[in-house]
């Protein structure tokens, strides 16, 4: 899902270039920007589900992203070698706020778009309306009932889905308690995986999952944990967790950009959890495409040259607990953002 508006005030931790950025041809947002050259100009012109009209390509070259990058500083967190970074593009600013509501909203397991618009986060409102959802067959759902979307699979996957209100505690599978226990005792695993794709409750969905499986990868680029040459335990060599997310469906315009930063603030915090090293998000993309009422703000944002990714501080003291829960937007500070400014673009619902 993504913002219908990036109109809003900038969060005090970020700021406005103050001069043109020098052209760094090996800046990460290039990925970006450079496939969203060839959707436009060699896109299939392609009839969407909601009637806008796109322009398309298929399983476009993945997009990976660096998660930190080296550090001196002793500020960095528990005195590690590396700085946090968040891939939050910066040739238009993102809606941050949201994408951190969106993401603390999927890892609670709701289902009703009510508390993120009550907070001022209308991303899903038009999808949870009176009329969407009389139109897609789910007249019988009250409003702002979105059905077993995202977070009721990450938390429920495999329970009955009854409403918005109902309490599933202890029903299903608890995909991201399981994505947790796995990355803390069996590291190596390659089933830690975290799916929103079930066909059996799609039809119950105001609209099914366009990112909607990510695979969890631990690397150990210092050596693989154990006993030393000598026999003496050698001290602990942390992991670098990676994420592998594939997205069928890529709102290029207003999702991908959401996406990016929301699987990425995933991945920061499971890294916390479990006391890894954030190490890097690849994205796959199905269906990229660009809406035909995205095209002239997106060739206004390619006129603009990329600012450096910002830091990521998380700022909470239970590094290593694998807690997920209950997690607050306070607790996620962005330093160093500087954006160039909104774009805005409409949503196709």
């Amino acid at each position: 899902m993504t913002p219908s508006a990036e109109s809003a005030p900038p969060p005090p931790s970020t700021t406005t270039p103050a001069a043109p950025p020098a052209h760094d041809p090996t800046h990460e947002e290039h990925q970006y920007l450079n496939l969203i050259r060839t959707i436009l100009a060699r896109g299939e012109h392609r009839p969407d589900r909601t009637g806008t009209g796109t322009r398309s390509i298929f399983a476009p070259p993945q997009m990976r992203f660096s998660l930190h990058k080296p550090s001196t500083s002793t500020s960095s967190p528990d005195n590690e070698t590396y700085t946090p970074i968040l891939p939050l593009l910066t040739t238009k600013r993102v809606f941050l706020r949201a994408v951190l509501a969106e993401l603390l909203w999927f890892i609670s397991g709701t289902t009703s778009s009510l508390p993120l618009s009550a907070a001022g986060i209308k991303i899903w409102d038009g999808n949870g309306s009176r009329e969407f959802l009389d139109q897609v067959g789910l007249g019988h759902r009250a409003v702002g009932d979105l059905g077993p979307v995202y977070g009721f699979q990450w938390r429920h996957f495999g329970a009955e889905y009854v409403d918005a209100e109902t309490d599933y505690t202890g029903q299903g599978v608890d995909q991201l308690a399981e994505v947790v226990r796995k990355l803390r005792e069996t590291p190596f695993d390659r089933r830690i995986i975290l799916s929103a794709w079930n066909p059996a409750d799609l039809k119950k969905m105001a609209l099914p999952p366009c990112h909607m499986f990510a695979q969890f990868y631990v690397s150990y680029p210092d050596g693989i944990p154990g006993v030393d040459v000598e026999g003496k335990k050698e001290k602990q060599k942390k992991g670098h967790l990676h994420c592998l997310l594939y997205q069928r469906s890529a709102d290029m315009g207003l999702g991908v950009p959401f996406n990016i930063a929301s699987y990425a603030l995933l991945t920061h915090m499971l890294a916390h959890a479990v006391d890894m090293v954030p190490g890097s998000l690849t994205h796959t993309l199905g269906d990229a495409h660009v809406y035909l009422d995205h095209v002239e703000a997106l060739h206004e944002q390619l006129l603009r040259e990329p600012t450096a990714f910002p830091e990521l501080r998380i700022k909470r003291d239970d590094r290593g607990s694998g807690v997920i829960d209950r997690w607050a937007e306070e607790e996620f500070e962005v330093l160093g953002y500087q954006p160039h400014k909104a774009i805005k673009m409409k949503m196709s619902v």
